[in-house]
């Protein structure tokens, strides 16, 4: 026989194509597995080694550990590859824990970010490091849990009465009935602006402990207490300051590489006594509510809501105006950018911003690998496109086929008319005095 070394050409070109439906199985046919379903290195058409950087523990150039923010490992994306590759990872669940680690997340507008993926890959670390007896991460919300708590490494989820709105009093309450009955060994909180930092810091006067702030790495220690011995970021984040681990610690992003290759339990755990609510709540701190603001505004990378345009679109102002009425910041791909219709702080993807949106409505964007990378992590993504087989049709959750001058106003007209009729509705209800609002209240907590 012929020594010669044959290739299936088809079979190359679909293990260098991310968006073809049989990518990861070639890849695994080709490549290497790192015996967690995920292909480390491959040979190249070239006969040279290529290896997949989306990996965990990849190592880069510099010897640097990459950590993945696409939302590939977590299994944050929209697409239904994400959610079945979340589905195989196996499952880890903890029936007896020696302990608990008790986390409290931001959630802000009700989901996990990327600090708090990231701290709950701390607690993982805390839980797991004696494999005799392992501990739990318990994560403490304020109303109804995500579902994303399982894939980000929760064993136990305590869903306590939900907070509206500024009263850290009212939290705090709840956390001291936390510590009363489970006693956790750490307390995790993200030292943060939104929430997290101003909580913690009060938990931690509230125990008489002495906390741990600004906490960016995390070692193994055996002269220390608990074990371990934390990094924090201190004097403007011009100093380091070593010290043991206390009991409260608020971490800063990236302190541990977020839960990725397993799927936890996130069994629900109920306090036996619940908290007495406080009936004043913070008599001292007045809730002025949300301060509107301008979605013009806000950055691309902190929108909840993104309208993004691409080369598809001709009516430029009918697109502000469908920006404008449905609330949405204002995004576009490399395309139009280049061409002068947005600026560039408005450009989504590898090569420009990559967003987070729980919403990413895509307007005549073909979607090029870039700009679909740079929108991994959005929850939802709708596309209008007039061409049925392009790959950001393939990677929305739902798609609409047409003309999208004529979508986008039909949308604006059916939204208009929709709030018109909310403001009939609330104009036709008589108001309650405030007065006997108090008392209704009142009577209800009694």
């Amino acid at each position: 026989m012929s020594e010669i070394l044959r290739r299936d050409p088809r079979e190359e070109w679909i293990a260098r194509n991310r968006l073809h439906p049989q990518h990861r199985e070639v890849l695994a046919a080709l490549g290497k597995s790192t015996g967690r379903g995920a292909v480390s290195e491959w040979v190249g058409p070239q006969g040279l080694v290529r290896r997949n950087p989306h990996v965990v523990g990849f190592m880069g150039p510099n010897g640097i550990k990459r950590i993945d923010r696409s939302g590939l490992q977590q299994g944050v994306g929209g697409g239904g590859a994400a959610k079945s590759a979340a589905q195989r990872k196996p499952r880890v669940e903890i029936e007896s824990p020696a302990f608990l680690i008790a986390v409290v997340p931001d959630l802000i507008g009700g989901r996990l970010s990327s600090h708090d993926r990231d701290l709950l890959g701390l607690a993982r670390l805390l839980a797991d490091a004696d494999s005799g007896a392992p501990g739990a991460v318990a994560v403490i919300v304020f109303g109804p849990a995500p579902e994303a708590l399982a894939e980000a490494g929760a064993d136990r989820v305590v869903a306590l009465e939900a907070v509206e709105g500024m009263a850290p009093a009212r939290r705090l309450v709840q956390l001291e009935a936390v510590e009363r009955e489970l006693a956790p060994r750490h307390w995790l909180l993200p030292d943060s602006v939104v929430g997290g930092g101003d909580l913690g810091r009060r938990l931690a006067a509230r125990l008489g402990e002495r906390p741990m702030t600004g906490l960016w790495q995390l070692a193994r220690d055996s002269g220390a207490p608990r074990g371990w011995q934390g990094t924090a970021r201190a004097a403007a984040g011009t100093q380091d300051i070593t010290r043991p681990l206390p009991r409260v610690v608020l971490a800063l992003e990236e302190c541990a590489e977020p839960v990725s290759e397993t799927r936890h339990a996130a069994m629900s755990l109920t306090l036996s006594r619940p908290a007495a609510m406080p009936v004043d709540g913070d008599s001292h701190i007045e809730d002025l509510g949300q301060v509107a603001v301008d979605p013009a505004g806000v950055a691309l990378a902190e929108a909840e809501f993104i309208l993004s345009a691409g080369n598809g679109v001709r009516d430029w102002h009918g697109f502000h105006e469908a920006a404008r009425v449905l609330g949405a910041t204002e995004g576009a791909s490399r395309v139009a950018v280049d061409d002068g219709h947005m600026p560039r702080h408005r450009q989504v993807g590898a090569s420009g911003t990559w967003v987070t949106a729980r919403m990413y409505l895509a307007v005549g964007i073909s979607g090029a690998i870039q700009h679909l990378q740079g929108i991994q992590p959005c929850e939802k993504v709708i596309a209008i496109n007039h061409d049925p087989s392009c790959d950001m049709i393939k990677r929305a959750d739902l798609a609409v086929i047409g003309d999208a001058a004529e979508i986008l106003k039909a949308l604006v007209v059916r939204v208009q008319s929709a709030r018109d009729q909310a403001s009939l509705e609330a104009a036709a209800t008589p108001k309650q005095p405030a007065a006997l609002s108090v008392r209704k209240e009142a009577h209800d907590a009694a």
